[in-house]
């Protein structure tokens, strides 16, 4: 199992750090992983999901998750890496079997050692799809996080935020529509390569897989209002919470 190490210092005291490993795609009677019509993501695997018992539930017509679990529904959301945009008819989520057990789900440690001597120090996961804000090791908050997927991995090692833009948009990448730079709102830069590519934390869609293109994208249904007129109501806006958290406002 490949098990590497990532960290980004954001600013001069913030260290942003990550495993990187696949979360595990596993076989059974159900629609494939590739297939984007059906998405099944009770095939993806998390470790920190053994300790909490859930059940696949195939999304039928006229189902969402604000009707099938009421305010339960942004847990369900982020104990499956998704958002609401992405969540769809026919396709298969993760339930779980009680309710309680997920309203706090975080798979982020209370106290990270390696943070105590930073004020501010961000611990992404990419074995969970999910980063902790870290505060001297202890932990503020936490969000789910989409990572690069195969063939477009987030960078491994050590590096300096050094720009932040709110309104940011994609130099290489389009919406789906093909008609605007994909949205990459509340953007801090870790790094820019060899190729001149920059890699960003930023708000983007989360469809409860790696995706990414190397960025590391957290929710923000604000953005997702903006540019495709839904939710109706934005509830979930991480990336602006993490945003504000780094450069320290609020």
């Amino acid at each position: 199992m490949l098990h590497r190490i990532i960290s980004l210092i954001l600013g001069v005291v913030i260290i942003f750090t990550a495993a990187v490993f696949a979360p595990r795609a596993t076989s059974g009677p159900a629609a494939s992983p590739e297939d984007r019509a059906r998405e099944d993501l009770s095939r993806y695997e998390y470790p920190s999901m053994a300790v909490i018992a859930w059940k696949a539930h195939f999304v039928m017509p006229q189902e969402s998750l604000e009707r099938l679990f009421g305010k339960d529904w942004v847990a369900v959301a982020r104990f499956n890496r998704i958002d609401r945009r992405h969540t769809y008819p026919g396709m298969t989520i993760k339930v779980p079997e009680k309710m309680e057990d997920i309203r706090n789900y975080t798979p982020m440690p209370a106290v990270y050692e390696p943070a105590r001597k930073y004020a501010k120090y961000i611990f992404l996961n990419n074995t969970e799809q999910w980063l902790g804000a870290y505060e001297f090791g202890r932990l503020v908050f936490s969000m789910p996080a989409a990572t690069g997927k195969e063939g477009h991995l987030t960078p491994t090692g050590i590096f300096r935020a050094e720009a932040y833009h709110r309104r940011h948009t994609s130099s290489l990448y389009k919406t789906a529509k093909g008609d605007a730079q994909y949205p990459m709102d509340y953007a801090i830069r870790f790094l820019i390569d060899k190729e001149q590519v920059s890699y960003w934390i930023h708000a983007r869609d989360l469809p409860g897989r790696p995706v990414s293109h190397g960025c590391v994208g957290v929710f923000d249904e604000a953005m997702q209002h903006r540019v495709y007129g839904v939710p109706d109501k934005p509830v979930i806006e991480d990336a602006r919470k993490l945003y504000a958290w780094t450069i320290g406002e609020g």
